[in-house]
């Protein structure tokens, strides 16, 4: 089994991507996308997206990272891969499933499962533009509007040379509402003859188990899962539970001190609620944290408010011992 760390605009960020790491045995991640329209992108664009470069596109513990890109012009798709691999990335990955309405607006993401004929050309200008050792792979969802293209888009990227397919098992449609339909990944994986990589609605061991057995795929890719519950591989491969609140706290201040050192401090309460919103799912001390510093905006009152938190927790762990 291969466990990858799915791209999340605005959330899966160079040092959540390092945090989550170094609690997780994954495989791969995926960066953020870089958006490319008609130009040759600067170095900084993808040393930004993608700082990882500059260390062998590792993240701090050696988990592989490969970065994603967006757009809908063949040509200088190709061109910008080939600048990243140049720059470092071992591999390309093609981003046809987003379903933000900003990025279908512009043509990106998701909306391209509309054209298989251009999902052909891109995946193929890639694979021209990149050497033949590193992987071009893609990710797409079920559809747009609906799934009567699903067979045609998987089958057009296999011809137009990718090396693997990341499928997110619903439309953009269905955004991110449960049921994923995993049993559509497994007639995909029975036409390919490239690896098919399952992605959708894998919150544990149990729904890895069953998402195995109805997509047939043994390599999974996870994304809100991660963030939720951010031991999320151990609990996947050892089927064991979520970790302690108290290691979770550890993880958040972690964060605070690197979005201190890299200048995103003013962003820090912004992110640091996005993170509670998910984590509030699996933890109820999560809820009461972030009922605490929802109305908050200084980024300094709230790391002391998680602080307090970790403090009064540590408290409690001792009595129980």
């Amino acid at each position: 089994m291969r466990l990858i760390l799915a791209p999340m605009e605005g959330v899966m960020d160079h040092d959540m991507r390092d945090l989550l790491t170094s609690v997780n045995t994954f495989d791969l991640c995926v960066t953020e996308f870089v958006r490319v329209t008609d130009t040759l992108l600067p170095n900084r664009v993808f040393y930004r997206t993608c700082p990882e470069l500059k260390q062998g596109s590792r993240t701090s513990n050696g988990t592989l990272v490969r970065l994603q890109l967006l757009g809908s012009s063949p040509e200088y798709l190709a061109l910008n891969a080939a600048r990243a691999v140049k720059l470092g990335s071992p591999g390309i990955d093609l981003n046809f499933g987003c379903p933000a309405k900003g990025v279908n607006k512009n043509k990106g993401g998701a909306i391209l499962l509309r054209e298989p004929g251009l999902l052909f050309d891109i995946v193929k200008s890639v694979r021209e533009a990149v050497p033949a050792e590193f992987p071009v792979t893609a990710k797409i969802r079920l559809g747009y509007e609906d799934k009567s293209l699903f067979m045609d888009n998987a089958c057009a990227i296999q011809e137009a040379g990718a090396s693997e397919l990341v499928v997110h098992a619903r439309t953009k449609a269905e955004g991110y509402r449960p049921p994923a339909h995993w049993e559509y990944i497994n007639k995909i994986r029975e036409r390919l003859n490239i690896p098919v990589i399952a992605n959708g609605e894998i919150w544990n061991h149990e729904d890895a188990q069953r998402c195995m057995t109805v997509s047939g795929c043994s390599d999974l890719m996870v994304g809100r899962s991660s963030l939720t519950t951010p031991n999320i591989t151990n609990m996947i491969r050892e089927c064991v539970g979520p970790m302690p609140w108290s290691d979770v706290l550890q993880l958040i201040l972690q964060l605070g001190d690197r979005d201190r050192e890299n200048d995103k401090w003013l962003y820090h309460p912004s992110r640091m609620k996005q993170w509670l919103n998910y984590l509030r799912k699996a933890y109820p001390e999560a809820q009461n944290l972030f009922e605490r510093v929802r109305a908050m905006n200084d980024a300094d009152e709230m790391v002391s408010v998680v602080n307090q938190n970790c403090m009064q927790t540590t408290k409690k762990v001792d009595k129980k011992t």
